[in-house]
């Protein structure tokens, strides 16, 4: 999640509260998440400097579907304008989707864990 608020602006441990939240809008379990928030970024979307967001979802073994993405947006948008971003026009979300051996964990690829 890259921000161009400074960390005062936002909640106090957002990482963890946006793990939980991403976890459960994928319906994947916690110790499968991994969440970095980027805070106090220059950053210019639509032409404005005004607050603003943009969150990159990457994941392994979700259906792909515009359908599916259009959900997972909705889920996304909610939280990140609760108190985040305060208008849905300042906000981009990206979906990337990835195979298992494009992921190393513990010496080898997620294919083989």
């Amino acid at each position: 999640l890259d921000r161009n608020l400074l960390a005062n602006q936002v909640p106090m441990g957002l990482e963890k509260w946006f793990c939980n939240t991403a976890a459960s809008i994928l319906g994947k379990p916690v110790d499968r998440m991994n969440v970095t928030v980027w805070l106090g970024l220059a950053m210019v979307l639509s032409g404005s400097t005004e607050p603003c967001a943009q969150l990159s979802v990457s994941f392994i073994g979700i259906v792909g579907t515009s359908e599916d993405h259009c959900n997972h947006s909705a889920h996304f948008f909610e939280f990140l304008t609760k108190g985040l971003v305060p208008e849905q026009d300042r906000i981009i979300i990206c979906f990337l989707p990835l195979e298992p051996w494009q992921i190393g964990k513990k010496g080898t690829v997620m294919t083989f864990l």
